[in-house]
């Protein structure tokens, strides 16, 4: 381990931390379906885009993951594969177009390709797990919640990093 390398562990590990604390706050509102959810948990994960390796930022998004199964106690349930399948949808989005067009693409723009790409994922896995051909029953409020919710999260990481002096601290 390099002296660089265990700082920046530690930074994951506290980026890791704010999302389940967001994760953990997100449960006590009620769902209509279990795997439905604001997504605030992610909010780190945007703000993270621009200060983390993108091994870094793989390790932050399992972190999250396993972190959201281990409190909420799903880790061995369908609940996780569709944490599983979203998170790694949304996060594979979310690099490819920060890395390639982030001068051209804001971080509300960012967010909401990553909430689709999580919810299309989740939709998928839900039409071959669960529902059938109902799935096309619960995609239009679903996929209105996460653009709703992922525009609100990414103007807010926007405005956080624009103005936070902390962010500009670890940039």
């Amino acid at each position: 381990m390099t002296p660089r390398s265990k700082p920046r562990i530690e930074f994951v590990a506290l980026l890791a931390a704010c999302a389940l604390f967001l994760s953990t706050i997100e449960y006590l509102i009620p769902k209509p379906l279990p795997f439905m959810r604001l997504g605030l948990a992610n909010l780190p994960l945007i703000i993270a885009l621009g200060l983390l390796s993108w091994k870094e930022y793989l390790l932050l998004a399992l972190l999250k993951v396993l972190g959201q199964a281990l409190i909420s106690g799903t880790i061995f349930s369908y609940i996780f594969l569709f944490s599983l399948a979203g998170t790694t949808a949304s996060i594979l989005i979310m690099l490819l177009l920060y890395n390639v067009l982030k001068k051209r693409v804001s971080l509300i723009g960012i967010s909401i390709a990553g909430a689709m790409a999580s919810n299309i994922a989740q939709l998928l896995l839900s039409r071959y797990l669960l529902f059938g051909e109902a799935a096309k029953l619960v995609a239009p409020p679903f996929l209105i919640v996460g653009l709703v919710t992922s525009i609100i999260l990414g103007v807010f990481a926007q405005q956080f990093i624009a103005k936070s002096r902390w962010y500009k601290g670890v940039q």
